[in-house]
C-alpha cells in the first residue's frame, strides 16, 4: 500500500488535465461508494423494522429524545 505523500507525488508528476481527471475520477467513485452505504443502511433499516426492532415515532417524540 503506498503511503499518501507518495501518492501525493505520483500525483504532482501528472500533467494538470491528467490531474484534473483524476480529481473527477476520485469525486465519482467517492459518490458511489456514498450511495452504496446508503443503500446499506437502508436495507439494514428496513429489516430491523420488518424484525420488529424499530416502531416508527413522531417526529415530536424524536426531538424530545434529543433535548432530554
Amino acid at each position: 500500500m503506498t503511503s499518501f505523500a507518495t501518492t501525493l507525488d505520483a500525483v504532482d508528476r501528472l500533467t494538470l488535465e491528467e490531474q484534473e481527471e483524476l480529481a473527477d475520477t476520485l469525486r465519482r467513485r467517492i459518490a458511489e461508494k456514498r450511495r452504496a452505504e446508503l443503500v446499506a443502511a437502508v436495507k439494514e433499516s428496513r429489516t430491523e423494522f420488518a424484525r420488529g426492532d424499530c416502531k416508527p415515532v413522531s417526529v415530536g417524540a424524536i426531538m424530545q429524545r434529543i433535548r432530554a
